[in-house]
């Protein structure tokens, strides 16, 4: 009740304490507060005394809104802006704005055309007519066609450094030889290799040559060339490359080119002393049958395993005739001697198109076109052959688009047709899938395909040579083990992992 004379007592204020804003200016938040959360609680507020409960709830609230206003707390606005300046930083970063790597410059030796085109002409003259004109000897030189052959690897990429391709590209060919790294030269080994046991004297005299042809006698002339030349002389050939696709390929003279870059299918008959895959490249062999132009499937492939070659070879290759004998009375199983030819070509198109799974047995070495041939029909390799070396393994993984069976397992009777009828429809299917994802890697003709990459292999020996290049020039004295730090032998694989 109010005293007569005296105003009525004003409520006493509640005793909340209001944090002392901070140092410096808070960010502005993207939030809508009321103007006045101490006046929203006033009004909401009785004149009598506030409850406990309600000064907790207050208090936790101004508690709340002192972090979310400190300058430590990672508010909205702050953390996209890190955000953002993370993006902008990832994008001034070396890795993203950098030019691709400039492409290894490559010289290409103009070598006389005896090397080149000149092997082309005394293949088709081999092969002439007795008594008939060589239509190839008044051909012009870029009018000729380099024979339908496996190892045809040596004119696709002579003809491209002679198209000089657009610049970004892993190498650019260069006029002068003082600008190179690399020096090319395109001598046609596997073609020169093939000309000889066909050309018969007859022959060679019915088209008009006077002697017949010589592989090994050009072998030895163009290393006859080659030493002359002071690019070779200055790092022992280190720095040049060669193409000798076919296993017997400059078999003569390899010791004397066994420093440089050496394209090869496998390293059946070299030794560790002449190849490696430290300093070498592996390439893939030209497919000899027509690629398969459908769509993946298992429905018009009704044969389980197909294999066409020939089935007696020396060394490795013995494994094929104990594979005829166990797979030859199965059913579901085409496996047929065969030996090069137009009409055997056919068969094996027919054959690889319509089967699930093609064998590829070692022959006389570990690698054959057959292998190829299997790709490019979608038909999934089956392999055996224990030592193969494959090509672009740094970039494709052979499991998902082939099966390895060691040879030892292979021979035994049923283990392989039973280890295929064991595989489901779907699993074939996610190896087609893979397979048409990489086939133009086996397919010369497509301008994305081997080429590229085998330039791009190549380009990745550059730095290796220019270490050993570098190394020779300060060492003042040789090691007499015989040992050489820059070859690691393929065919031995507890000797690399004994070094590592």
């Amino acid at each position: 009740m109010w005293e007569r004379g005296r105003p009525p007592r004003k409520p006493r204020p509640s005793p909340i304490l209001v944090p002392p804003p901070p140092s410096s200016p808070p960010p502005r938040l993207n939030l809508l507060l009321p103007r006045s959360l101490l006046a929203l609680a006033a009004r909401a507020m009785p004149s009598r005394r506030p409850s406990p409960v309600l000064l907790l709830l207050l208090a936790l609230s101004l508690a709340l809104l002192f972090l979310l206003l400190s300058p430590s707390f990672p508010s909205t606005s702050r953390f996209s802006r890190s955000l953002s300046s993370g993006s902008a930083f990832a994008s001034s970063s070396p890795a993203s704005t950098s030019a691709p790597p400039a492409p290894v410059k490559i010289y290409l030796y103009d070598l006389p055309a005896k090397f080149t085109y000149g092997v082309v002409r005394s293949y088709k003259a081999a092969r002439a007519t007795s008594g008939s004109a060589d239509a190839a000897a008044t051909l012009p030189d870029e009018q000729l066609r380099y024979p339908g052959h496996q190892h045809s690897a040596e004119w696709w990429l002579f003809k491209d450094l002679l198209r000089r391709r657009p610049q970004d590209r892993p190498v650019a060919r260069v006029d002068d030889p003082s600008d190179a790294d690399l020096f090319y030269v395109p001598f046609f080994s596997s073609l020169s290799l093939v000309v000889n046991p066909i050309r018969s004297p007859l022959a060679a005299n019915a088209s008009g040559a006077g002697t017949a042809y010589s592989d090994e006698a050009l072998q030895e002339e163009l290393l006859e060339w080659l030493e002359r030349q002071l690019y070779w002389q200055r790092h022992r050939g280190r720095d040049h490359v060669f193409i000798c696709q076919d296993p017997n390929a400059l078999y003569r003279v390899v010791d004397r080119i066994s420093n440089a870059v050496l394209l090869v299918s496998d390293f059946g008959r070299l030794r560790s002393d002449q190849a490696s895959l430290v300093k070498d490249v592996i390439l893939p062999y030209s497919h000899r049958i027509n690629s398969f132009k459908g769509e993946v499937g298992v429905d018009g492939r009704p044969s389980l395993l197909f294999f066409m070659g020939n089935r007696y070879r020396k060394e490795g290759g013995k494994v094929r005739d104990a594979l005829f004998q166990i797979l030859e009375n199965e059913d579901d199983v085409t496996i047929k001697h065969g030996t090069q030819s137009r009409e055997s070509r056919r068969e094996a198109t027919q054959g690889m198109h319509s089967s699930k799974f093609c064998l590829h047995p070692a022959g006389d070495t570990p690698s054959a076109c057959r292998l190829f041939d299997a790709l490019v029909s979608l038909c999934v390799p089956v392999i055996a052959s224990d030592y193969i070396e494959l090509p672009f393994e740094d970039i494709i993984d052979y499991n998902k688009i082939s099966i390895f069976v060691g040879t030892s397992k292979a021979v035994q009777p049923g283990y392989l047709t039973s280890t295929l009828r064991r595989i489901s429809s779907e699993r074939i299917l996610e190896y087609q899938r893979e397979i048409k994802k990489v086939r133009h890697y086996f397919e010369y003709e497509d301008p994305n395909g081997p080429v590229n990459e085998i330039w791009r292999q190549v380009s990745l020996k550059a730095p290796l040579i220019k270490l050993l290049t570098n190394r020779d020039k300060r060492l003042l004295e040789r090691g007499t083990n015989g040992t050489d730090c820059s070859c690691i032998c393929s065919t031995t694989p507890t000797d690399i992992t004994a070094a590592s």
